[in-house]
């Protein structure tokens, strides 16, 4: 990466995968903000998040908003973390297609770990009662089925973090 040229770090991985854990690191690394879906849909919509369905609408509605604003923090020079998922190809070309669109740099964080592991993570994580989203296994097994790992044939320069 160029020298002060900002940058576009992205996330996939499943539930309680580690991704807002990640994106803080990454932002205390590169001096970056991290825009965080889970800490906006929650003020956003309060009352109004409570089925996977009511999700895929509020959180496509906050990528209108969010999607240029990540293009004018790119192009003034500031990086970004998109701490929002990044685990389908549609999610995924949504995120490319905001760094190509400054011409910024983009990596995409893979964070490959076990349904095991995650659902551990998971239940400590319900318990503590510190995250805005308590996931049940059922949920966690139909929003995991539409996970899709990233490719190479995607076009991302891409970093692979195991648990």
């Amino acid at each position: 990466m160029a020298s002060g040229q900002a940058e576009l770090h992205f996330l996939c991985g499943k539930i309680a995968a580690g991704k807002s854990t990640l994106a803080k690191a990454l932002a205390a690394q590169n001096r970056a903000v991290v825009l965080s879906e889970d800490e906006w849909l929650p003020l956003l919509y309060p009352d109004e998040l409570l089925t996977i369905p009511d999700y895929m609408c509020y959180s496509t509605r906050l990528k209108k908003v969010v999607g240029p604003l990540v293009r004018d923090l790119l192009a003034a020079g500031v990086t970004v973390v998109l701490d929002f998922p990044a685990n389908t190809m549609e999610q995924r070309r949504w995120m490319k297609e905001l760094a190509d669109s400054t011409g910024a740099p983009h990596t995409l964080h893979y964070l490959d770990v076990s349904d095991e592991v995650c659902k551990d993570r998971l239940k400590a994580r319900n318990a503590g009662g510190d995250h805005p989203f308590e996931v049940t296994d059922e949920q966690f097994a139909k929003i995991t089925s539409h996970f899709v790992p990233p490719s190479e044939g995607e076009g991302f320069r891409m970093v692979v973090h195991r648990a």
